[in-house]
């Protein structure tokens, strides 16, 4: 779908119509932060993943993403009440395993960083959950998918036409 497809949709406000098409007008850098994503987060849970991507993407406002990591999660069989809980997941905790608690944890630290850096204690607690393999996996997977809440907020990239792939 072209920029213009998408901003002419019927009811489309026009400040929340798309500013450029990314992909098109830079497609090294578009390969590659898609071949960072793909690798990003290897050999940790899929589940886990999409959680980190959905909760980041809360974060940032980023609707593209929260309509595509909601999709992808619901269709790896993700359940609808732990993806509608995850905004509010300190007081659910117990949606979540200890291990999906302290990436979620991280994720917020890393993606907010209001302080400048993450405190030693979220820290301490996702290396009590992750081998050091996991946990550098786990800080690539939360830094790429704020990189792309980076280009989809900005950009203005449209939510509501990803299909996630059969797998």
């Amino acid at each position: 779908m072209t920029i213009t497809e998408e901003t002419s949709a019927p009811g489309r406000n026009p400040e929340h119509a798309p500013r450029l098409a990314l992909a098109e007008l830079v497609p090294d850098v578009y390969r590659a932060m898609a071949r960072f994503g793909a690798v990003a987060g290897q050999g940790l849970e899929p589940a886990l993943v999409e959680l980190v991507k959905i909760r980041a993407s809360q974060l940032n406002h980023c609707a593209f993403c929260l309509d595509m990591h909601t999709k992808d999660a619901l269709a790896q069989g993700e359940s609808v009440e732990r993806i509608v809980q995850l905004s509010a997941w300190e007081e659910s905790a117990h949606f979540y395993s200890p291990r999906e608690v302290a990436a979620l944890a991280l994720t917020e630290a890393v993606t907010v960083l209001t302080d400048g850096f993450v405190p030693d204690d979220v820290w301490e607690r996702a290396a009590g959950q992750f081998d050091e393999t996991e946990l550098a996996q786990l800080v690539a997977a939360i830094t790429a998918i704020n990189a792309w809440n980076r280009f989809a907020v900005s950009t203005r990239m449209v939510p509501g036409h990803y299909r996630p792939q059969r797998r």
